[in-house]
């Protein structure tokens, strides 16, 4: 019985161990340029299927905070 009880444990505290780790990263902050309105001179230009604002050689999209810089 006590060589059973010596087994049970030395399988219970081997078990509880686990081999998994948990990797965690933090988000890149990134930068971003914010437009409250676009020059007259913008173009609306279709990139796969979704509009996007085009002036100076960038590609902007639009949100409720305004246009925002975005590569394509």
């Amino acid at each position: 019985m006590r060589t059973f009880v010596i087994l049970i444990s030395a399988f219970l505290l081997f078990n509880v161990t686990s081999c998994a780790t948990r990797v965690t990263t933090r988000p890149v902050a990134t930068k971003v340029t914010i437009v409250k309105t676009p020059p007259r001179h913008y173009k609306i230009v279709k990139v796969r299927g979704k509009r996007y604002y085009f002036w100076n050689g960038k590609h902007y999209r639009k949100t409720n905070r305004g246009y925002i810089f975005v590569r394509v």
